[in-house]
C-alpha cells in the first residue's frame, strides 16, 4: 500500500510532463508538415548540378595554388 502512494503521485507527474511535452511541440510547429519530410526523400534536389563531384574539388585545389 505504501508503494501506490510513492508510484501513483510519480505516474501522474510523468503523464503531465509528458503531455505538457506533447502541447510544447503542438505549439512550436513540429507537426505542421507530416508529408513534406516523406515526400522530399523522392525528389533528387541535385539537377542543377551537372559537373561530377571529383571536377569541384579538382578546381578548388588549383585555385588556392
Amino acid at each position: 500500500m505504501s508503494n501506490l502512494l510513492l508510484l501513483i503521485p510519480i505516474a501522474l507527474f510523468l503523464g503531465l510532463l509528458g503531455l505538457g511535452a506533447f502541447l510544447w511541440a503542438l505549439k512550436s510547429g513540429q507537426f505542421d508538415d507530416m508529408e513534406g519530410a516523406a515526400n522530399r526523400i523522392l525528389f533528387d534536389d541535385d539537377d542543377d548540378d551537372k559537373t561530377p563531384p571529383h571536377k569541384n574539388l579538382d578546381q578548388t585545389t588549383q585555385d588556392k595554388s
